[in-house]
């Protein structure tokens, strides 16, 4: 009976075991086994990172790195105005003794100006880039560093087509910001503004690129801005635009905003454009750009479909002048212009800040479409003449209709060429009138373009206007060129 009862009790205890044993399989062994998978990944991933080539400790070692280099810029100038005693300027004081009398009076007063802005030193012989809005009209630029060392800066020179300015100053041991790549610059990707917004030295936002390449803002002739949404203020123009390897990709220069205060877009000018400029400001004192002598327009679908082309990329020709490298190098009007120097040209921002940017004197391949073919012609860049302010026309943007009605022309004669201030001898038909509502009016037409050619055929008069008219493929529409206040432009209508 005894025994019985120690077997009795040894089975229970066993049962109880093999419970337990099964419960811990189940509890033990996935939490086991999930370590395990966690122990293997994490030896085999590699560490996170916060952004492109820095630690979890995020943008304080380039911060460190870069802010020396920025600097604060203070502008002074003296203004003069005429100014006078209140009471000389008394309409009853002067009706009494005469206005001779009381200009006696009149003294010139001065009052002194300042302003605030921000620069990057990028050379240690001392060069500083800033805007040329910071120090333009400057009679004193100050110049202040992190360790709070002060400069007397001398200017070097400026460019208001891309509004970057070039001072240096005199010192030892002075701090330099890399430059940067910045076609390299990808959307997306993380930057850092440094500045002085509203006098509050060395301040530091953070943000992304939003887009590359903005143009046709309103801020400079050449504009090829880097968009971001880092905080940009008023003091952080030429302030440093810096990636997140430390490096100077672009300057601050302006915001778009409706307040006057930061509303998460701001613009800086690439670092690659900004280095050209002050290269060629050192080295020349201005600032030499390239030149072909054409009038251009943009592409539209209408525009495309006439020339033949899949899609309306590319840069048309409306205009070629005489002995101008476009000219010699055998550029027709019509030609698109679809790549410079093995750069696409999509549009035709692209297309001046590219020539603009390359050598005078270089020889360039430039690849055209004539008459729907691919053609490459081999150009000689020239300098940009001084007395040009932009040699491309800006590009348009052509509203087509369906056919072409509602337009009165008449022959062009001398009295309207003097009216239109037009040489005597200039061709074609004005047009007197379009009527509003038509496809012409929505193509752009107006009264007092003189249309030079319809669907590439040249008219020199109102039966040749006609003809050419009459003759067309009323289902492909026409195709004008016309002389606009004495440039050259295509307009496309549709039916």
């Amino acid at each position: 009976m005894s025994l019985d009862r120690r077997s009795f009790r040894f089975g229970i205890l066993a049962g109880i075991s093999v419970v337990v044993a099964v419960v811990a399989a189940f509890v033990y062994l996935p939490q086991r086994f999930s370590s395990t998978v966690t122990d293997v990944q994490a030896a085999t991933m590699p560490p996170v990172t916060t952004s492109v080539g820095l630690p979890n400790e995020g943008f304080t070692t380039v911060v460190k790195e870069s802010m020396p280099a920025v600097v604060n810029i203070s502008t002074t100038r003296v203004v003069k105005s005429q100014g006078g005693s209140p009471f000389m300027n008394d309409p009853f004081f002067k009706e009494f003794f005469g206005d001779e009398f009381s200009r006696q009076f009149q003294v010139p007063k001065s009052r002194r100006e300042s302003a605030l802005g921000s620069g990057v030193i990028v050379d240690k012989r001392g060069y500083i880039i800033t805007n040329n809005h910071v120090i333009a009209k400057a009679d004193e630029i100050k110049v202040v560093l992190n360790d709070k060392r002060e400069f007397k800066a001398k200017l070097i020179g400026t460019d208001p087509k891309t509004d970057v300015a070039v001072i240096k100053i005199k010192g030892d041991n002075l701090p330099v910001l890399p430059w940067g790549n910045s076609d390299n610059l990808q959307v997306g990707e993380y930057v850092l503004a440094i500045g002085n917004p509203f006098g509050l030295s060395q301040t530091v936002t953070m943000g992304i690129v939003s887009a590359t390449g903005r143009a046709n803002v309103g801020i400079a002739d050449y504009e090829d801005f880097i968009q971001t949404d880092a905080a940009i203020n008023p003091g952080n123009s030429g302030g440093a635009l810096v990636n997140a390897r430390g490096q100077l990709v672009g300057m601050n220069t302006a915001i778009f905003s409706r307040s006057g205060g930061y509303m998460g877009i701001g613009f800086a000018v690439p670092s690659n454009m900004a280095h050209k400029v002050m290269e060629s400001l050192i080295k020349n004192g201005k600032v030499t750009r390239g030149w072909l002598g054409v009038s251009i327009q943009g592409m539209d679908e209408d525009l495309a479909k006439h020339f033949g082309l899949k899609s309306p990329e590319g840069v048309l020709v409306n205009e070629v002048m005489d002995g101008t490298p476009a000219s010699k190098g055998g550029v027709k009007e019509g030609d698109v212009i679809v790549a410079f120097d093995g750069k696409n040209t999509p549009d035709p921002t692209t297309l001046r800040n590219i020539v603009a940017e390359t050598k005078v004197g270089s020889h360039v391949k430039m690849e055209v479409m004539r008459d729907g073919k691919s053609k490459t012609l081999n150009i000689v860049v020239a300098e940009q003449p001084k007395n040009l302010a932009q040699a491309e026309k800006p590009e348009m943007e052509n509203d087509t209709g369906t056919i072409l009605k509602g337009v009165e022309v008449q022959d062009m004669n001398e009295q309207i060429a003097q009216q239109l201030g037009l040489p005597k001898m200039t061709a074609g038909v004005v047009v007197t009138n379009v009527t509003v509502g038509t496809p012409a009016e929505r193509a752009g037409l107006m009264s007092g373009d003189v249309i030079l050619q319809v669907n590439n055929k040249r008219v020199g008069n109102i039966q040749d206007f006609r003809k050419a008219v009459e003759s067309a493929n009323k289902k492909r529409g026409l195709l004008l060129l016309i002389n606009r206040h004495g440039r050259k432009e295509f307009l496309g209508i549709e039916p």
